[in-house]
């Protein structure tokens, strides 16, 4: 707690004559009545009934400044540590209903001019010399500055606090909407988005910016949620498709590597991430160099990233469906897949259909086909079959090298 040596740096008091403190004290009231009336007609945030909250504190510091000064100049050296901690509490309280600094300044301001108006008034009733007039008017500006300075260290200290229990709230909020509920019932979003400050969305998307090191997307800081998981930072971009947010983080991006998941319901969240860093994934895994700046947007390649993430299991199919291929020379088994692919992708499985498909004469699309009638049988027409082999032949085709 700060000392009265610390909170006065300049203390008239001493300068003044203690006849001052009892005429003071003697008219307190008269004088917090006339402060009071003049704070609420030119300070428009106290312009409350005297009987509210906010009138009854307005009333409380008046009365408790008026009290301090005359206690400062009976006894200037008096500790004031009571009155400091009670002017503190008032800026605390002043940020809580949500009113500023500047109407702080300004109702101090007022009841300084009201004050050094009727203090004055005094040392002509006291017939005290008349330059005790200047000595009294630059303690009342000491005074009320550093009860002033005194209530904005206790708005800020609040305001403090405030930011840090939202950046708290964010940070937990970020995770549950991360985290994948895996059979448990999960907790209502809502109560936890409000102490962190967000609108919750029907809809987001998540973007995850790699190596992102310093990053920021000017003037949405408040809008997105952001988290650090190792090099990358994800950033959860509320209403994806809507209002050009996304194209605000692009824009940010640019010169960097980013993926912007498919936009899903709020608690899918997760599910959002996980695609986008598949879609990284699968960049980084590419035979060819991958360019140093890319935007990836991940909804049109969704049944590839399903295939990626289940490609172990998609190659354990490939060999039961498509072993017959194991025995048979690599170029052969190269050209009857690619020919298996083109008829499970046809609709009328034609030599035709299937010739134009890979651009070859149809008469060697028909001899192509009968080698798999030969491999296959019965089972080309099994849907069953027919299903499982397309999708061997997909997650065979998006691995490196098409190994």
């Amino acid at each position: 707690m700060a000392s009265q040596a610390d909170t006065f740096t300049r203390q008239p008091w001493h300068e003044l004559p203690p006849v001052l403190a009892e005429l003071i004290r003697s008219r307190t009231e008269s004088i917090v009545t006339d402060m009071i009336k003049a704070i609420r007609d030119e300070v428009s945030p106290y312009r409350r009934p005297l009987d509210s909250a906010v009138g009854r504190d307005l009333t409380e510091a008046v009365r408790r400044a008026v009290r301090q000064f005359a206690e400062l100049i009976e006894h200037p050296d008096s500790a004031q540590d009571h009155h400091i901690r009670h002017f503190r509490h008032l800026g605390r309280i002043e940020f809580l209903n949500g009113r500023t600094t500047d109407g702080l300044h300004a109702a101090f301001r007022v009841g300084a001019r009201v004050g050094s108006r009727r203090y004055a008034e005094f040392v002509q009733e006291a017939a005290l010399p008349p330059e005790t007039v200047l000595t009294l008017h630059e303690a009342v500006l000491i005074h009320i500055n550093a009860l002033s300075n005194e209530a904005v260290k206790g708005f800020l200290a609040a305001q403090l606090r405030s930011e840090g229990e939202v950046k708290r709230a964010r940070r937990t909020l970020v995770e549950q909407l991360l985290e994948q509920a895996r059979g448990q019932e999960r907790a209502p979003l809502g109560p936890l988005a409000e102490r962190a400050r967000w609108a919750l969305p029907d809809a987001v998307a998540c973007v995850v910016v790699r190596s992102a090191g310093r990053f920021s997307v000017p003037g949405a800081d408040g809008e997105l949620l952001s988290v650090n998981r190792g090099s990358d930072l994800v950033l959860i971009v509320p209403e994806p498709e809507t209002g050009g947010l996304i194209e605000r983080v692009r824009g940010a991006a640019r010169g960097r590597v980013a993926a912007v998941g498919p936009a899903v319901p709020v608690h899918e969240a997760w599910l959002s991430l996980q695609c986008a860093r598949l879609a990284l994934d699968r960049r980084d895994e590419l035979p060819t160099e991958p360019d140093d700046e890319a935007f990836l947007r991940v909804d049109d390649d969704l049944a590839e990233l399903h295939l990626v993430r289940g490609a172990p299991i998609g190659q354990l199919l490939g060999r039961r469906v498509l072993g017959v291929f194991a025995d048979l020379p690599g170029g052969r088994a190269a050209r009857l897949a690619e020919t298996l692919d083109a008829l499970l992708m046809s609709w009328g499985r034609t030599a035709p259909e299937v010739a134009q498909a890979l651009g070859i004469h149809p008469q060697t699309a028909r001899k192509r086909l009968r080698q798999l009638e030969a491999l296959f049988g019965d089972r080309l027409g099994d849907p069953r079959f027919r299903f499982e082999a397309l999708l061997a032949l997909r997650t065979h085709a998006l691995r490196p090298n098409g190994g």
